[in-house]
């Protein structure tokens, strides 16, 4: 039963493979510069850097990206900012819901505290 497996992953592989190649065939890409990967290979780098929520400067930013690139990064980062103080700007009834619930969960935590030392009438009252 094991040799079967092995060859159906093979012929799997071989499929795969097979596809992979008549997609390359289709869609040729064209060969980078070394000035294009160099680019290719500072872009991923930043945006590693991104992913891993560092710190990436504004210059290095420039640098790497094009002009308009960079326009849209600003323009987005703009329109980050405005939605965040949007959200700070909470309603008066959100901000009670909140409130209300925060105290529920403290005097909820506060009861299971007393039940667990076994004061059970004290929690009752929580």
């Amino acid at each position: 039963m094991g040799n079967w497996y092995d060859n159906q992953k093979q012929s799997i592989s071989n499929i795969r493979q097979l596809l992979q190649e008549r997609i390359e065939k289709a869609n040729p890409r064209r060969k980078l510069t070394t000035e294009e990967t160099k680019r290719l290979a500072k872009l991923e780098a930043i945006a590693g850097k991104l992913e891993r929520r560092e710190h990436v400067q504004n210059r290095k930013l420039q640098t790497w990206l094009s002009e308009e690139e960079y326009e849209q990064l600003e323009y987005e980062w703009q329109e980050q900012l405005e939605l965040r103080s949007e959200l700070k700007d909470k309603p008066s009834d959100l901000k009670r819901y909140e409130e209300k619930l925060r105290q529920a969960n403290f005097n909820y935590n506060r009861a299971e505290g007393y039940s667990s030392k076994g004061k059970h009438s004290t929690a009752k009252k929580f």
